[in-house]
């Protein structure tokens, strides 16, 4: 799986979080296991 240019990824285990700023082939991973990918963070409407 592709990392995509300004993805989040998040750590079950240990929780941290890291965004990526450079796309490549691969998986992220911490404390031995794949990151999860996080959904994107919804902002609130400028109306």
């Amino acid at each position: 799986m592709a990392n995509q240019l300004g993805k989040r990824f998040q750590c079950e285990k240990c929780g941290t979080e890291v965004l990526c700023i450079k796309p490549s082939n691969g998986n992220v991973h911490c404390c031995g296991v794949p990151m999860k990918l996080l959904e994107p963070k919804v902002l609130p409407s400028a109306d």
